[in-house]
């Protein structure tokens, strides 16, 4: 199977896929060598920090689906560009075609 993958400013893999997406180049070496440095990536601080930030945004939307499911609020009180991103969410989270930013599958790995 064949593997792309997007590397930062620094060179450092970021994200992998098994589909040629805009921004990725060929993957040299072999599949455990990219799970290798994305994991050694991972364990940064930063990268703990991204990865906790994702999980909050998730909490934040099922928060706020909450609220407008038990009426707290109306959705419409909501900005209309929030309106807009949630609803384009839950879209992309019923369809299973997100970006897996909060560790759901998709093609990056």
């Amino acid at each position: 199977m064949n593997r792309y993958v997007k590397r930062d400013a620094q060179g450092v893999v970021i994200a992998v896929s098994v589909e040629p997406l805009e921004g990725f180049e060929p993957a040299q070496g072999s599949g455990s060598q990219l799970a290798d440095e994305m994991e050694a990536r991972r364990d940064q601080p930063q990268n703990r920090l991204e990865e906790s930030d994702r999980d909050v945004v998730r909490v934040l939307d099922d928060l706020i689906n909450l609220l407008v499911e038990t009426n707290a609020i109306r959705f419409t009180d909501l900005p209309e560009p929030a309106q807009r991103k949630l609803m384009e969410r839950k879209g992309l989270r019923r369809t299973g075609t997100h970006l897996g930013l909060l560790g759901d599958e998709s093609s990056l790995i």
